[in-house]
């Protein structure tokens, strides 16, 4: 029959957008409205086998079907009926149960609902204006009880899983304060190393509520610090949420923020809390901060000056309780100076600065990150715990790491999939790439007989060389930072190191400075 393909093609798409059934119903019992004269339509679940209301068309109070009937008999005669599918080789055999003498003049109809032999449920329907089930009516309906079966299993495991969620939570959060611990993130690995003194200006600052700035590389740990921020602060209790502002669309990003109403715009269909409210009594990191356009960063300001704001398309203004604590590893004092980044914005979040040191500036912490990472390979593909050789160390020590921690996470978990026999395989991990002395082959030169110069003197030589080719400008599209594909921020502190100055008297590097 070409309407029952139509209907159970439509059925099939509508099951398979929504996880939550309560989601899928109306547009389920639409569908078969086009079909089969009904006006009401009711799901139950099958639990602990009992039969509870999950989802209802018109959203009436669960235990009334319409006009005050009692939807009692409904779940009980399915149980008595076992739920039975409709077997095809006994296609006289229907699984639709008339409860016509079981509700008074009601013309109610109801099937069970099965799913890999499971029970799932019960549907019912009351078909409009008092019409009788003939035999159109009751091929479409069967043919829609598989697709709403495999909604009904959807939405049962999609809660199962939450339930599961909340539970697992509950747990660490218990079993925390029976440890005496606030958080998961605690401790940092480095914190009595290379990170000891970015640590002790967290435990300065920690007590407080004013804004922090963290400045670092990308993959530098800018998320770990500001979350022991929170940890370590009176909100620990309170939500961490984390936002990153470069990868909401310009368009959306006040709506994101600071919410909006429902009607504010096209799509907005119901009112909408934003990442400050939703960050109420805890923490809000706003990752990549420089990220923001010049008009969100105006209404940032106010939030972090009054503590208030208004959602879009709001007139009233809501009073907001969230620490701020931004990153970026943008150089924005410069984005100050050509107008990118609003200066009064500036001093109201670098009001605490901090600067996260990159990996290569940390080697001593190399050890202690590569037992951590191992430690969680191991858990996380069910491996043997690692054993990390000297030789390991010498060559982690000797590559610069340009991706920082995060990238030394990504060799340590390639390193544990591709080693055997509880050994890290770096040099595998690295994909061939050579940090050491080249060796010689035979029939060739050996690289050994030529001088090679020291890092520091590479380093300096091509920096050199760049703001020669670029006439001593560091940044911008012709400058050497573009030429050398490094942050101008980065260039600028190799420049300070090495004591080098560029060509031009305007674009001098004086020691300290920007």
């Amino acid at each position: 029959m070409e309407h029952l393909k139509e209907l159970q093609l439509s059925l099939w798409r509508e099951a398979c957008q929504h996880i939550d059934l309560a989601d899928s119903i109306p547009n389920l019992a639409a569908i078969i409205a086009a079909q089969v004269p009904i006006d009401d339509m009711r799901v139950f679940a099958l639990d602990r086998g009992r039969c509870s209301l999950v989802a209802s068309l018109h959203g009436v109070q669960p235990g009334a079907f319409v006009d005050g009937v009692d939807l009692g008999p409904i779940a009980r005669f399915a149980e008595r009926a076992g739920l039975t599918p409709l077997d095809p080789r006994q296609p006289a055999r229907s699984p639709l149960l008339p409860l016509c003498p079981f509700l008074g003049a009601q013309p109610v109809v109801c099937a069970g609902l099965r799913r890999e032999g499971r029970a799932e449920g019960v549907v019912a329907w009351r078909l409009a204006g008092g019409a009788a089930l003939d035999e159109r009516s009751s091929v479409l309906l069967t043919g829609a009880l598989e697709p709403i079966a495999v909604a009904v299993d959807t939405s049962r495991r999609f809660h199962e899983l939450e339930d599961l969620r909340r539970a697992a939570e509950a747990e660490s959060q218990s079993a925390l304060r029976r440890l005496g611990r606030r958080s998961l993130h605690e401790p940092i690995v480095g914190e009595g190393g290379g990170l000891r003194s970015v640590m002790d200006r967290v435990d300065l600052v920690a007590g407080s509520d004013v804004p922090v700035l963290i400045l670092g590389e990308t993959g530098s740990g800018k998320e770990v610090v500001a979350r022991a921020i929170h940890d370590r602060s009176r909100r620990h209790a309170g939500p961490f949420l984390r936002v990153n502002c470069g990868a909401i669309p310009p368009e959306l990003v006040d709506s994101q923020l600071f919410g909006h109403e429902r009607g504010a715009f096209t799509g907005a269909t119901e009112q909408r809390q934003g990442w400050f409210e939703r960050a109420s009594g805890g923490t809000l990191f706003l990752d990549e901060a420089a990220e923001l356009p010049l008009a969100a960063q105006v209404r940032l300001l106010r939030v972090l000056q009054d503590g208030a704001l208004e959602r879009v398309g709001a007139q009233q203004t809501i009073k907001v309780d969230c620490r701020i604590v931004a990153a970026t590893h943008r150089d924005l004092a410069q984005m100050v100076r050509e107008r990118t980044f609003r200066e009064d914005l500036w001093y109201r979040l670098a009001v605490f600065p901090l600067v996260l040191p990159p990996l290569r500036e940390r080697p001593e912490d190399l050890p202690e990150l590569v037992r951590h990472f191992a430690h969680r390979a191991s858990l996380r593909f069910g491996l043997p715990e690692f054993e990390i050789a000297e030789a390991d160390h010498e060559l982690l020590r000797a590559y610069p790491w340009p991706g920082n921690i995060r990238e030394l996470a990504a060799v340590v978990d390639r390193a544990a999939l591709l080693g055997q026999h509880g050994r890290l395989d770096l040099p595998a991990a690295f994909g061939g790439l050579t940090l050491g002395p080249a060796r010689s082959e035979p029939g060739r030169r050996s690289a050994a007989a030529a001088p090679v110069p020291t890092l520091e003197a590479a380093v300096r030589s091509a920096i050199e060389a760049a703001l020669q080719a670029c006439a001593g400008r560091v940044e911008g599209e012709a400058g050497a930072a573009r030429l050398l594909a490094v942050n101008p921020s980065t260039l600028r502190s190799k420049m300070r190191k090495l004591a080098i100055r560029s060509a031009g008297p305007a674009q001098a590097v004086p020691p300290g400075g920007k």
